[in-house]
């Protein structure tokens, strides 16, 4: 067995997600890779002074740029003749991406730097207290969205991150989720594989933000891309290809295992609306099996 690249040891919640898609990502990446990481749980529950969970060069950015930080690096290797033996990802969770770190993002992407960029997706600001974030789903509830009388949670739709990635001309775009973890792995090779700019978006449940059973980290991942909740998709050079669901079921299954959904489950019209979206998306991207 090749030895780990992320130790154990850290201080991420019981079931954490991005603990596991961190774990996959360098593990398929390698010892000869740089990260710049942006502030967020994964900043903070494996890099707490003086102890550090990484086993590769790994640099602390701000919240916005660690994308900018990522095309420094690729530059400064490019320059010492080294970028060919090494990889550079930028990384950082689904707020540092989609909101705050957007623009460092794209502009990364338009300059064409050889760098992946890993978004661990887990639907809020779960690091600073469980905030809505752009790739919050419709009808969560979280703090700065909260359910009641005069709202049923988050009034905006997901982010449409990979598309807007996509959008740039890159060579690769990806989902995928820590319920697939061999998916995972392939995609980061594959990413690794093609000069130029890459995005992978990994679906990481959150025990404490979703309130789900932290035994059931796995579960509710495959059930987010069972229902066409959560899709599974590549563009490369711009080709869209999907990953099929063998047996789709109903979004309630998804929902009911997760505090956050929880006030929609007697709400008969918001469980359709959480449904139609799943339609959309597995009419979409052709989700659905032909066998």
């Amino acid at each position: 067995m090749p030895e780990t690249l992320f130790k154990p040891g850290h201080t991420a919640c019981a079931g954490c997600g991005q603990a596991v898609g961190a774990r996959l990502v360098i593990d398929t990446a390698g010892k000869n890779t740089m990260i710049a990481n942006n502030t967020g749980c994964l900043e903070v529950f494996s890099t707490k002074y003086p102890e550090s969970a990484w086993c590769v060069p790994w640099i602390h950015s701000l919240f916005e740029n660690c994308s900018a930080v990522a095309s420094g690096i690729e530059a400064a290797l490019k320059y010492l003749g080294k970028k060919d033996t090494i990889n550079v990802i930028a990384q950082a969770g689904d707020g540092g991406t989609a909101d705050i770190g957007l623009q460092a993002i794209s502009g990364m992407f338009e300059r064409g730097h050889d760098v992946l960029y890993v978004c661990y997706d887990n639907e809020a600001y779960m690091n600073t207290g469980i905030q809505r974030s752009g790739l919050t789903p419709t009808l969560t509830n979280t703090t700065t969205s909260p359910s009641g009388s005069a709202s049923l949670g988050n009034p905006r739709p997901k982010k449409p991150m990979p598309e807007i990635a996509a959008a740039h001309g890159i060579p690769y775009v990806a989902t995928a989720s820590v319920g697939y973890p061999q998916d995972v792995q392939k995609k980061v090779k594959k990413a690794l594989s093609i000069k130029g700019p890459k995005y992978i978006q990994i679906h990481v449940p959150c025990p404490l933000g979703w309130r789900h059973e932290s035994d059931m980290t796995f579960d509710v991942a495959k059930l987010a891309v069972e229902t066409g909740l959560y899709p599974l998709f590549e563009y490369e050079y711009g080709k869209l290809v999907s990953r099929k669901i063998a047996k789709i079921k109903p979004v309630e299954e998804y929902l009911k295992v997760q505090g956050r959904f929880k006030h929609l489950l007697k709400n008969p019209d918001a469980v359709k609306q959480v449904q139609a979206i799943a339609d959309y998306n597995i009419q979409k991207y052709q989700l659905k099996s032909e066998a």
